[in-house]
C-alpha cells in the first residue's frame, strides 16, 4: 500500500475536473481525495497498490482531461489508515 500527492495545473478548474476524477475512480480499488486549491490547482491524494495507483493515474492522463492539464507534480507521502471511499473535497 502506498498514497501519493497529485498536483495538477492548467486549466483544471471550472471544467468538470473533480467530477470526471471522481467516475474515473469507479474503476479502480484506490481511496483518497480531490479538491481545487484557491491557486486554481487540482490536489488529489489518492491511496492504493502501486499498480492499482499507476492505472488510476494514466486512465485520467488518457481522458478528455489531459487537454486542460499543463503539467504533474506527483510526490509518494505517508498512507493514511481508516481512508474509505474518494470524496470530492469542497
Amino acid at each position: 500500500m502506498i498514497a501519493k500527492r497529485v498536483f495538477y495545473q492548467g486549466r483544471v478548474q471550472g471544467v468538470g475536473f473533480r467530477y470526471t476524477v471522481r467516475q474515473l475512480v469507479t474503476g479502480f480499488d484506490v481511496v483518497g481525495w480531490v479538491e481545487n486549491l484557491i491557486d486554481g490547482r487540482v490536489q488529489m491524494e489518492v491511496q492504493g497498490a502501486p499498480e492499482e495507483i499507476e492505472e488510476f493515474l494514466q486512465a485520467i492522463r488518457d481522458s478528455h482531461l489531459r487537454g486542460y492539464i499543463d503539467r504533474i507534480t506527483i510526490d509518494e507521502i505517508r498512507p493514511l489508515s481508516g481512508l474509505k471511499g474518494f470524496q470530492i473535497k469542497h
